[in-house]
């Protein structure tokens, strides 16, 4: 097998920096930073959140009635019943607390940590 040999060069020195010739900063449209891009409110996670929430909500009360003999039923529908209202209940509670935070303007806590849909 042949051996290959590539001469590289440098480039040059001002391709590397972030400036121009003149000492000013090259405009670079990628960092623009607009605060309202993350103020705006993602009205449909927010409303899955908080279906994700009732849903579970009812879920694991359904189990609990089930469990406690107020309801008639099986346990192992209890066992089911709740592990759907946990995997429900867990999301909408974490997403909706978060909306609600950012609403109440809490630091840390913004629209924008909300996936959009």
């Amino acid at each position: 097998m042949a051996n290959r040999r590539f001469r590289y060069s440098p480039l040059a020195a001002d391709e590397d920096d972030d400036y121009d010739v003149n000492g000013e900063r090259r405009y670079d449209p990628r960092f623009d930073y607009s605060p309202k891009a993350f103020d705006k409110i993602p009205w449909k996670s927010i409303a899955l959140a908080v279906f994700l929430l009732c849903l579970g909500s009812l879920l694991l009360f359904l189990s609990f009635f089930i469990l406690t003999g107020h309801m008639g039923g099986e346990h192992s529908q209890a066992y089911g019943l709740m592990a759907l209202g946990i995997l429900t209940f867990l999301p909408g509670f974490y997403e909706t607390r978060i909306a609600y935070y950012a609403w109440r303007g809490v630091d840390g806590y913004r629209f924008s940590s909300i996936p959009d849909y």
